[in-house]
């Protein structure tokens, strides 16, 4: 099989306040994405949320899990997919959405067959995933970077000028509850998501990607008063629980691809922490 995963349970705010750098990296560290010839997955209990990766050599086609308890992936899921490698392909039900470099696209809930392809496996695509339950079938469609919509925020003043490009969320695509885009950071500024927030009815994975060799992102995410951190590297993820901020500052600019799931679909709907009362 080409398809493999892992599993995370939950864990508690009380009971992160204990761990160690060794069990905060096991419990929230996605490390063994882009996997060449491989589509590795990480089911999360938080929101049921899955995290991974396909890069394909050869075709490689989405393969069920048993945890779904399910014939196909996609019997009860969506799906959401960001291309960053070279440039692909996703074959959806005999349709082919052709993917360049930090395209997007979204795969609505009944597709039994989804095969990834790359056109040059000496550049490979490298399909970033993320999938949630899903209640309804929506239309599968294709969001390019230049289709986002795009926020500009923060400032160079304080290391965070950013764009957000806005990709699978709503007045783009219809979904029944992911939602995913990229945010580019400007040269110069280090921190994404700053002030920091939690979301109590919605968690998020973040995967840092365009971090230049030699150098990392500090990823801080724990209860306002009570942070913790994870030193990242190029194209690894982490899981942020809504109890958690999820806020990073790198050694250099880069990017990051923020996917979400919960209760609601409203992008807005985050209670903000003053940066001088984090603790």
């Amino acid at each position: 099989m080409s398809t493999s995963y892992e599993s995370r349970y939950a864990s508690s705010p009380k009971a992160v306040k204990l761990y160690d750098t060794a069990q905060l990296r096991s419990e929230f560290l996605i490390d063994n994405l882009m996997e060449e010839g491989k589509i590795t997955l990480t089911y999360s209990h938080y929101d049921r949320y899955i995290a991974g990766s396909a890069v394909p050599l050869t075709p490689l086609k989405l393969e069920t899990i048993d945890v779904l308890k399910m014939p196909n992936f996609l019997d009860r899921r969506e799906m959401g997919i960001i291309n960053v490698g070279g440039n692909g392909a996703v074959v959806v039900e005999g349709t082919t959405y052709e993917l360049g470099f930090k395209d997007a696209l979204y795969i609505g809930s009944g597709n039994a067959e989804v095969i990834f392809k790359s056109h040059d496996v000496k550049n490979p695509a490298k399909f970033y995933i993320n999938s949630a339950p899903a209640h309804t079938n929506y239309p599968t469609k294709k969001v390019s970077l230049a289709e986002a919509k795009k926020l500009e925020l923060g400032t160079m003043e304080t290391a965070n000028h950013r764009t957000v490009n806005q990709m699978i969320i709503g007045g783009i695509v219809t979904t029944c509850q992911l939602q995913m885009g990229m945010t580019e950071l400007k040269p110069g500024s280090v921190w994404n998501t700053m002030p920091a927030h939690v979301h109590d009815r919605r968690m998020e994975v973040y995967f840092y990607l365009d971090i230049p060799e030699n150098q990392a992102v500090c990823h801080f995410m724990g209860e306002p008063q009570e942070t913790r951190h994870i030193w990242m590297n190029n194209h690894q993820a982490v899981i942020s629980p809504p109890w958690s901020i999820h806020s990073g500052s790198g050694t250099s600019n880069y990017t990051f691809i923020w996917g979400m799931a919960g209760e609601n679909l409203d992008y807005g709907d985050m209670d903000v922490c003053k940066i001088n009362e984090l603790r």
